[in-house]
């Protein structure tokens, strides 16, 4: 029965709110076009939390269905109704289409080209094995060591990627552990911890940061090195507490350890190539706007010059993670709908929430985020809430106080991707579980301790962001 309903609700209540008349609704005004929407959103919301389809799939479908029941080259019967009063406005095709080249996507698909040209020769392994080195063999010290040079790498390349190889450098280290020591629930659990964390550093580093940057760009434009500039002390303290929390839960019995990775950086010329590149396009990044290109048109370097030296080939082109561009270009497509058909604004002109205290409605849309990441994706949690975080942002004056709509979003993201409590939270704790050094419930305290410390200390920044600007 269970089953059944997984595959059933996704489809029926989408297909209930369809054809419902207009009078159901509680909104006043609300149009044929905006019902549509409504419904569309409910399929996605249903679909990315019960999963009878693959995420990426429901995003694909999102873009399908606004081009069928509410684009301009909608399909003919749903477009009869045209001359009412009520039908609403109509997107543009090439609007909806355009979601799969944003440049949100370039930004990514720059990323996903570093990670892959920095695996393929050795870049990654090396530098692990180099910073590593400086933190000697104190068990205390080799966490702190491997947490930090895999927040280093989540910042610029895939979680998942990156958590994959910090996993495969930390296999001798457990041959060196006792089975009963409690020391390795802790070196197992702060390499997925970090790289949750990590990510939030920088613009590329998770999707949330992605899809919230969608939304700061029509209110308050951020470059990458600004975005550095305030989330990578959130980071650091972060980690931080993190690193002191899984100290004290499993502390060490062994008081040193000795680590040997080897391996030498290549000196072939197309490595060559990968190194100068790799740190060309995080220096551009860094270095924001002063040189005259975005972050989006800096991702393209790192994509044309190893296409053009045959660094990346056709094979490895299939390794890139196409379903997280699929997913991303779903949840800009699903904002657009919102947006546009003026929905997400009719919700919240709806709703008084101006009646609430600004801290309220911060703190409750930072757990509301909290929660949905724990139990779905953080980036499909972000693809639910942003578009009515952007629309509460714009519309609620008293959250000014608190540095209105950037704030907000900032602190709704900084949450979702804090969402770290269960193996399917995120890609990184279901690859760190499956190694048989974790316990769920292990993973759960920690998740649940970090992921409220967080949302408490991104209400410090923004108290602090408020005061600075």
């Amino acid at each position: 029965m269970r089953l059944y309903l997984r595959f059933l609700l996704p489809i029926m209540i989408p297909l209930i709110v369809l054809f419902l008349p207009l009078a159901a609704f509680p909104f006043e005004g609300m149009t044929i076009i905006q019902q549509r929407v409504a419904a569309i959103f409910l399929f996605a919301a249903l679909s990315w939390i019960l999963e009878p389809i693959p995420i990426y799939a429901t995003s694909v479908a999102i873009i399908c269905f606004e081009l069928l029941l509410i684009s301009d080259k909608a399909i003919v019967w749903f477009t009869g109704q045209q001359a009412t009063d009520h039908y609403g406005v109509i997107l543009n095709h090439t609007d909806i289409m355009a979601t799969f080249a944003n440049p949100i996507i370039m930004l990514f698909l720059g990323g996903f080209f570093l990670a892959i040209a920095a695996t393929k020769y050795r870049l990654d392994i090396n530098l692990a094995r180099v910073l590593l080195k400086p933190f000697g063999d104190q068990p205390r010290f080799m966490i702190l060591g491997l947490m930090l040079i895999t927040a280093l790498f989540s910042m610029f390349m895939s979680n998942t990627a990156t958590t994959a190889m910090m996993l495969s450098i930390l296999t001798p280290v457990m041959v060196l552990l006792k089975p009963e020591d409690p020391s390795r629930t802790a070196f197992a659990l702060c390499i997925p911890l970090a790289a949750n964390i990590g990510g939030i550093g920088t613009p590329i580093g998770t999707p949330p940061n992605a899809i919230a940057l969608k939304y700061l760009q029509s209110s308050a434009s951020i470059s990458f090195g600004e975005w550095m500039a305030f989330a990578v002390p959130f980071v650091i303290v972060l980690m931080a507490i993190a690193w002191v929390l899984i100290l004290l839960l499993f502390p060490a019995k062994q008081r040193s350890i000795s680590l040997d990775i080897k391996g030498k950086f290549l000196k072939t010329p197309q490595a060559i190539i990968v190194y100068v590149t790799f740190i060309l396009t995080i220096v551009l990044w860094l270095m924001g706007s002063s040189h005259g290109m975005n972050s989006y048109t800096v991702a393209m370097i790192p994509v044309t010059v190893f296409l053009v030296t045959g660094i990346i080939t056709k094979e490895d082109l299939k390794k890139i993670s196409w379903d997280v561009l699929w997913l991303v270009s779903g949840g800009i497509a699903l904002g657009l709908a919102l947006d546009k058909s003026g929905l997400a604004a009719l919700v919240v002109y709806s709703i008084p929430f101006g009646e609430f205290s600004p801290y309220v409605v911060l703190i409750g849309a930072a757990l509301l985020s909290l929660l949905m990441a724990n139990f779905m994706s953080n980036t499909a949690t972000a693809n639910l809430l942003m578009p009515i975080m952007a629309a509460l942002g714009a519309t609620m004056v008293s959250l000014d106080v608190l540095g209105g709509q950037p704030m907000l979003i900032l602190v709704v993201t900084f949450a979702a991707s804090l969402g770290m409590a269960l193996p399917i939270s995120t890609p990184p704790n279901a690859l760190a579980h499956a190694t048989g050094h974790i316990k769920t419930q292990d993973m759960a305290k920690v998740g649940v301790i970090i992921g409220v410390t967080g949302v408490v200390l991104s209400f410090a920044l923004v108290a602090i962001l408020n005061m600075v600007y």
